[in-house]
């Protein structure tokens, strides 16, 4: 039976592999790592490498290019899913990893759902990761969900127009990449009613040496607290 395995590398620290993700890293012949870009270093790829052992297992970059076009992203996940494919039906052990969790916003979605439409005979393992979320979570000290809070995760924001309907029904925030939004998912926020002294917590780039956390209030935001970099996370908790 022909098998793969999908490992969750979660946010950035590689301490932070289960068990059983570095255990399949080890025993990989073919490690599939996604990329947004040709020539950019895999972030899951640099979780996972100081657990290589020899001899080092075959590294395949896979190109996941950061548009909205549909056609140009179906393109790249049928093209995506041979190479994996061939790698899979080549009988050696490969492993597709990706960072944070494999069932939350990430390439291996794609990945799967050809897979299994395509060749349901294939054995398929998830390992699961730990989220940005709570790892963010742990860092700055703030429950997500509390009693009966209500609690919605937004991906990178290309609509904010959704955001304001949202807000109005939840208690919890949590704002996935892409602070280029932030600025403006506040003004919408307060907008929808959430309270001046509502918790704000904002952090970037978790787990690397640039790492950035600043908690304050809704209130008391200024363009200092905010971040406009990719790998950001906000939270934002209704007083």
């Amino acid at each position: 039976m022909y098998e793969l395995t999908c490992v969750g590398c979660g946010p950035g620290d590689p301490d932070l592999l289960t068990i059983k993700a570095v255990d399949a890293i080890k025993k990989a012949d073919i490690i599939l790592c996604p990329t947004s870009k040709d020539g950019k270093t895999s972030m899951a790829l640099s979780i996972v490498s100081k657990f290589f052992v020899n001899p080092k297992p075959e590294i395949i970059n896979l190109i996941f290019p950061m548009v909205t076009n549909k056609q140009i992203l179906d393109e790249s996940w049928n093209k995506n899913s041979k190479i994996l494919l061939d790698c899979v039906f080549s009988g050696k052990n490969t492993v597709y990893i990706t960072i944070g969790d494999p069932h939350l916003y990430s390439t291996w979605m794609y990945m799967y759902k050809k897979i299994e439409q395509q060749h349901p005979q294939i054995k398929i393992k998830v390992i699961p990761g730990i989220t940005s979320i709570f790892t963010f979570a742990a860092k700055a000290n703030i429950g997500i969900g509390e009693a009966s809070d209500k609690i919605a995760i937004i991906p990178s924001c290309y609509n904010l127009s959704h955001i304001q309907e949202i807000a109005k029904n939840c208690d919890t925030l949590a704002f996935l990449k892409d602070g280029r939004h932030f600025e403006q998912i506040i003004k919408i926020l307060i907008k929808s009613g959430f309270p001046s002294t509502s918790k704000f917590v904002i952090g970037q780039d978790l787990d690397t040496d640039k790492e950035i956390i600043r908690k304050t209030t809704l209130g008391k935001i200024t363009k200092d607290t905010l971040t406009t970099k990719y790998f950001s996370i906000m939270v934002v908790k209704r007083a």
